[in-house]
Parts: structure tokens; C-alpha cells; sequence
């Protein structure tokens, strides 16, 4: 029987930046690792024995503006969700990330930055078959006006709606499946955005300190500040399934299933990943590829028929 392989990077590569929310001038490395690792951050200013984290839904201890990760040690890496991204979307299953700060550097925003770090190591295949997450039953959250849900699908797919009372947004809807490279030209080059007169209140929190045009774009009232503009006429709904992207990769592995969502954010994804994970019968492991098994597909299409 053919599977498909876990894969990790071929050599180590680094970048420094500027973490986004902090200001502070980090550096990041990556290196290859051993098969059935995961990702997993390392703070290298932190004791050995306390700096560790695994890249996993339950390490996940915030999620106001992006998502942090922390250990019982009190290490944590926030901004993790681009650079997640940017894993899942090149098919690393296995990362060690020593880095020296409590935050991934910004970059342009973006995951590009990221994506060209991973290609420039190289991918390299491992002799043991990826582990990947089926989902059997649909799982959804409806929190005010945000709603998810992971449905049982033959791929991983992603599909977002968003809706902001401004000019240059308004109501945006993207779809990808993440094959064939489609991240990489759908997805990655989408950058984080924000509002002008939201600057002063994420300064009195702590938050964007290192926010600028460099690595956002930035909108006034009727405007995109940016000079050079926007880099997709949807560039927000195509960033937030980005973020999406990243947030879902914490499930531990590749998900097989149908990510939908409505106005979501960090913290209702991180939730439905709790939801999905609740209950056994939700959900599987699969060496497979991404074709499910008869008695599976058959099931899915008796929901199918009776909804």
C-alpha cells in the first residue's frame, strides 16, 4: 500500500525580524527533524528542560490579536499563526524552531517571507507515512456573528467570508484547496491589515509595537495607506484564511476536511479544534492519501443525503 511520506527540511535557515506586536528585534532559526516530532518552538533565552513548545492546539494560551502558544514553564511564542502557515502550506510534518524572543518576526506580514525561507532549506521526504487528521462528522461553532465548522471532505479545503463597513473591504469570500501549490500563489502573499484609529488603543494594550507599512496594510477611514496598494483586489478575506491556515496546522497534523468560516478569528478556530478534538468519534488518524476509505465516504454521503 502507497502513503504519502512526513517531510521536514533538507538543511537549517534563519531570518531576523520584527515581531509585530512586540517591536523587539528577533531572530528565528529552523532546523530539520526526527519523524513524528511535529513543530515544535524552542526559546533559547529560557533554561534547557523549560524552553520547549509544541505547536498544538492545547498549548495554546491566547489569542487576542494572534495566537500564543506556552508551556508549564511560563515560555511562550506568540504570532506563531503566518509562520504555522507557511509549514502546512509547504508539507513540513517535522521543524524544531529555536528562537530568541516570545514572538515570530513580522516580516512583510505576510507568510511569503517564510514560504522562500523553507524552499531555499529544501524539503526532504522521511520513510515513515504522514499521519494526517480525517474529520468524520461535521463539527461548527456560532459565537455571536462568527461561525466555523470542519466538515468530512476528500481534500484539505479552506473557505472564509468577511464583512467590514469600509469602501476598500466590504464583503469578501475566497476558497482554496491546498494542493497542487495553491498556497503558495493563493494565499501567501496576502499581509495582515488593520485600522488607522485602532493604533492608539493596541499601543495602550502592549499590541503593535512593531505594526507599520512595512508589514501591514493600514487603512484610514476611505483609504489604503499602502503606496503600492493592495497585492490581491482581496487581499483581507485571502489573509484571514491564511491566519485560518496557521491556526488549524495546531491540530498536530494535516487536516482532511472542510474548514468553513463566517467573520472568524483566532480565538473561535483555536475553539473548534477543541470541539473537533472533544469527541472520538469526530474524528481520525490516516496514513492514507487523501481519498477516504469506502465505509467513510459512504457515511458521508448518507449525511449528505438525509441533510
Amino acid at each position: 500500500m502507497t502513503y504519502v511520506k512526513q517531510q521536514t527540511l533538507r538543511a537549517e535557515s534563519a531570518l531576523t525580524g520584527i515581531g509585530l506586536h512586540s517591536g523587539e528585534n528577533i531572530t528565528m532559526t529552523v532546523y530539520p527533524a526526527k519523524p513524528d516530532t511535529g513543530i515544535v518552538f524552542v526559546r533559547t533565552d529560557f533554561p534547557a528542560g523549560q524552553n520547549e513548545i509544541p505547536a498544538r492546539w492545547d498549548y495554546v494560551s491566547d489569542t487576542q490579536m494572534c495566537t500564543v502558544i506556552a508551556n508549564e514553564h511560563g515560555a511562550s511564542v506568540g504570532t506563531i499563526e503566518h509562520f504555522m502557515s507557511a509549514l502546512r502550506g509547504c508539507g513540513i510534518d517535522n521543524a524544531r524552531i529555536e528562537i530568541d524572543g516570545a514572538e515570530v518576526p513580522a516580516m512583510d506580514g505576510s507568510a511569503m517571507p517564510f514560504v522562500k525561507m523553507i524552499e531555499e532549506a529544501g524539503i526532504v521526504s522521511q520513510d515513515v507515512p504522514r499521519r494526517m487528521i480525517r474529520v468524520l462528522k461535521e463539527v461548527s461553532l456560532h459565537v455571536g456573528d462568527k461561525i466555523v465548522s470542519l466538515k468530512p471532505d476528500n481534500t484539505s479545503s479552506f473557505e472564509g467570508v468577511i464583512e467590514f463597513d469600509h469602501g476598500k473591504i466590504g464583503r469578501q469570500r475566497f476558497e482554496t484547496q491546498l494542493v497542487n501549490g495553491n498556497f503558495k500563489h493563493d494565499i501567501a502573499m496576502a499581509r495582515t491589515f488593520g485600522f488607522k484609529w485602532d493604533a492608539a488603543w493596541l499601543r495602550s494594550q502592549g499590541l503593535g509595537l512593531g505594526a507599520s507599512l512595512d508589514n501591514a496594510v493600514v487603512l484610514d477611514e476611505t483609504s489604503i495607506l499602502n503606496e503600492q496598494g493592495l497585492r490581491f483586489d482581496n487581499e483581507f478575506i485571502r489573509h484571514k484564511l491564511l491566519d485560518a491556515i496557521g491556526d488549524i496546522y495546531l491540530a498536530g497534523g494535516q487536516i482532511i476536511g472542510r474548514y468553513s468560516s463566517e467573520k472568524a478569528g483566532h480565538e473561535i478556530n483555536n475553539a473548534l479544534l477543541r470541539e473537533l478534538f472533544a469527541d472520538p468519534d469526530n474524528w481520525e488518524y490516516t496514513t492514507l492519501g487523501s481519498n477516504p476509505p469506502k465505509e467513510i465516504k459512504a457515511k458521508r454521503d448518507k449525511q449528505l443525503v438525509l441533510a
